[in-house]
């Protein structure tokens, strides 16, 4: 494939905006935690979210973090969790010391299973942390029901679905509060970067608390708490300032790609495409696919190691995490849809310079793994 054009699984999408004005934030020497930029893209993106309130963090992981921690989750707590996720939704829960009680997610939407989420519930559960994977909203109306009536904490893992929608309402409202990621394949990106939307006001001050290394804001140098340093940089929000100026833009062209490869790919029987709820718009973070029928367990693999060789990069879908190391003392439970679906997602390249012939020689080249492999 030397002479045909290599395709990475994500890239950032840069223009001169992005430059503009982070050389502005540059020249203004407000480069640290504070600065106009920071104020102006927690103003914009807190309505982009209908929250009342957002806090831009270092990261989405902090971000989970510091929801926790707010919400006074410790030792002796438990957090409810997917088992189909990224690490740090669990790792989150570690960090406070309390422990993350795993349970499968549905076939039908990839996220949480609201009925084992309930069976889950025990005198010592404190919260719920629903993951939209891949970039589809989880049963937020079920879960919000089910969490209000045993006074639980409801989180989004909002990471992936920027841009998603449940029921016409917009990823960001859906939760007590809603956790995202500005990682540098994420749909919106300042190259590592977070936010918690939220209209709870008493939680959102605790959560500015904690963020600035616990200082008291009327009265500086004083720490009533221990906190952490989560901030964001000045430079790193007018990344976000001018990527969520250009948003509406980017989800429509991201969206495109993922609906032409489901278009492009929809004979191809070993391939499915990932599925939508009944009111659900995902948000379009990765074209996902599963590959071979249930309990498949090496398609997958081979069919990336043959794209590797045509010049496509994929990515596979996340390992559950009771299979990993530091969370095996749980792998005792019945993860089997997780496990399945772990073992045969793979997402495609998925950004927003894919032009539409870029898209279609990238199907083309599935369709020649594909037949390579089955």
């Amino acid at each position: 494939m030397t002479n045909e054009r290599r395709y990475p699984v994500a890239k950032p999408s840069l223009t001169d905006l992005e430059e503009k004005y982070a050389l502005d934030a540059i020249r203004s020497g407000w480069v640290s935690s504070r600065g106009p930029y920071l104020e102006r893209f927690e103003d914009e993106f807190a309505t982009h979210c209908a929250a009342a309130t957002a806090l831009a963090t270092s990261n989405g992981t902090v971000a989970l973090h510091l929801v926790l921690a707010a919400a006074g989750v410790g030792p002796g707590d438990e957090v409810i969790v997917p088992a189909l996720t990224y690490v740090a939704t669990a790792n989150a829960v570690t960090y406070c010391g309390a422990e993350p009680v795993f349970v499968d997610v549905c076939p039908q939407t990839w996220c949480i299973d609201v009925d084992q989420v309930e069976a889950g519930i025990g005198r010592n559960t404190r919260a719920v942390i629903a993951v939209d994977l891949y970039g589809h909203p989880a049963d937020y109306e079920r879960l919000r029901s089910l969490c209000q009536a045993r006074e639980l904490l409801l989180v989004a893992d909002a990471a992936e679905s920027l841009g998603a929608s449940l029921n016409g309402a917009p990823t960001g409202g859906l939760a007590d509060a809603t956790t995202f990621s500005f990682f540098g394949n994420k749909v919106l990106t300042s190259g590592e970067g977070g936010c918690i939307a939220t209209s709870d006001e008493k939680l959102a001050n605790r959560i500015r608390l904690l963020r600035n290394q616990g200082m008291d804001d009327r009265r500086r140098y004083f720490f009533p708490v221990v906190g952490y340093n989560y901030r964001l940089t000045n430079v790193a929000a007018a990344l976000l300032c001018a990527q969520l100026e250009r948003s509406q833009v980017m989800i429509m062209n991201r969206r495109r790609v993922i609906d032409l490869y489901e278009h492009a790919l929809a004979d191809v029987e070993l391939l499915t495409p990932q599925p939508a709820a009944q009111g659900v718009e995902p948000g379009p973070w990765m074209a996902s696919f599963l590959v071979g029928g249930p309990g498949e367990t090496g398609m997958r693999d081979l069919l990336a190691a043959e794209l590797e060789s045509l010049g496509v990069e994929t990515r596979p879908f996340f390992i559950p995490i009771p299979d990993l190391p530091p969370y095996r003392a749980h792998e005792a439970g019945d993860y089997r849809v997780a496990r399945d679906l772990g073992m045969r997602g793979i997402n495609l390249p998925t950004f927003d310079g894919l032009a539409d012939q870029d898209v279609s020689e990238i199907a083309r080249r599935v369709r020649l793994a594909m037949s390579a492999v089955s």
